[in-house]
């Protein structure tokens, strides 16, 4: 599947989950903070941004900092319940008219088998190949998260979903 990022997003961004490529550090560079729950992760990530290791579930930032909060195939590897807390913390940070970014895939009961999703990403005069992937007995549908963040008191801006691959906006 390909995804074509274009930097039409301004302002300060916090990305949910960050770790690894750091596609959206690399896209936003010095507007960006990339929080992730683990250090080796965040270790891979360019230097284009800052990193720091925290908890989805447990922000330690101040009401209303991000004018930009993004996950972008983060969720995948929460459970029902991190999910549910990450979204709430999300509008919690998010100021008022602040955007919620969610990239995402909706995962049928695959266990014991490894669910996969293979990316080409572009960006900027960037393309990147990689692959997301988890094995667990949780599913994952563009409905739960739309009830998530329906249930916070976000509103819907877009919705855009393909080959189970999907693309949410939202306007706190």
């Amino acid at each position: 599947m390909k995804i074509n990022l274009k930097k039409e997003l301004s302002g300060n961004i916090l990305d949910i989950g960050g770790g690894r490529e750091g596609i959206i550090g690399c896209l936003y560079t010095n507007h960006v903070i990339s929080i992730d729950n683990r250090q080796d992760e965040l270790d891979e990530v360019p230097d284009f941004c800052k990193k720091v290791l925290m908890d989805v579930t447990d922000l330690k930032f101040k009401e209303n900092s991000f004018d930009i909060v993004i996950f972008f195939y983060s969720m995948m590897y929460m459970n029902e319940d991190t999910k549910k807390k990450a979204i709430f913390e999300a509008f919690r940070v998010l100021k008022k008219g602040g955007i919620l970014c969610i990239w995402d895939a909706e995962i049928e009961n695959i266990y014991p088998k490894p669910f996969l999703v293979e990316l080409d990403i572009c960006f900027e005069n960037n393309e990147v190949h990689t692959t997301y992937g988890i094995v667990r007995n949780d599913i994952q549908t563009i409905d739960m998260i739309k009830n998530y963040a329906k249930e916070c008191g976000f509103k819907l801006i877009l919705s855009e979903f393909q080959e189970s691959i999907f693309y949410l906006k939202y306007c706190k």
